[in-house]
């Protein structure tokens, strides 16, 4: 069945793995770079970085905010190193691009990453100009997603109400937050038809598809 979004006035994204399948893995690359960057910085073997990387991510919501909190890192130098990947892997989706522009009101993008690396990969994805805006990581003051703090600061910077907006995200625990705040959460992904979790009011793994059977506002009853 279709998902009844009709209320809905305010749509917020999540970028990576979001707006583009997992399956890319593009995110990968920035993972490599990751694990590189913590190896450098902290002087252990790789195979202990990337262990060291997934538990910061796993604690601190973003392996930069356990940098910054256990080893004082200053995040534009390693936002910028771990971005800087090529988009090869990464293909623009037309009907991704018709499915989300015949959304009614405003679209945001809604991400962990930095705004440089949300603006490349928005513009090779030819989505940009869809979205009038970006909250980043930075915006954020690199408090990351799932924190309710940077959930709070979107809602008062985009005067955004949570029961007329509808989140997409990949991570589930990220959609915790907005659905306790009254937001329509909308998991993303090939693992999202898996999913129990109370605070996923909607699953897919087809974004594109999904958003075309949705019911907006002005749809026929």
């Amino acid at each position: 069945m279709s998902a009844d979004l009709s209320h809905v006035d305010t749509w917020l994204f999540d970028l990576d793995n979001t707006l583009y399948p997992l399956e890319s893995q593009f995110m990968l690359l920035i993972e490599q770079r990751m694990t590189d960057f913590v190896a450098r910085k902290t002087g252990l073997p790789r195979d202990e970085a990337r262990a060291l990387q997934h538990e910061y991510f796993k604690a601190h919501g973003t392996t930069l905010a356990g940098l910054m909190t256990h080893h004082g890192i200053e995040p534009k130098a390693f936002l910028d190193e771990v971005h800087d990947v090529s988009m090869d892997r990464l293909t623009p989706e037309p009907a991704l691009r018709a499915a989300i522009a015949r959304l009614p009101g405003r679209r945001l993008i809604f991400t962990n990453g930095s705004l440089g690396h949300a603006e490349r990969v928005l513009t090779h994805l030819n989505l940009r100009d869809l979205f009038s805006d970006v909250f980043a990581i930075e915006t954020a003051d690199y408090v990351p997603k799932p924190a309710l703090a940077t959930f709070d600061k979107i809602c008062k910077l985009h005067a955004i109400d949570p029961p007329m907006t509808a989140f997409f995200e990949d991570s589930e625990k990220n959609l915790v937050p907005a659905a306790r705040l009254g937001m329509t959460t909308v998991l993303v992904g090939a693992h999202a038809a898996a999913s129990t979790s109370e605070h996923v009011h909607h699953r897919t793994h087809d974004l594109a598809a999904f958003l075309d059977a949705a019911r907006l506002q002005g749809s026929p009853p």
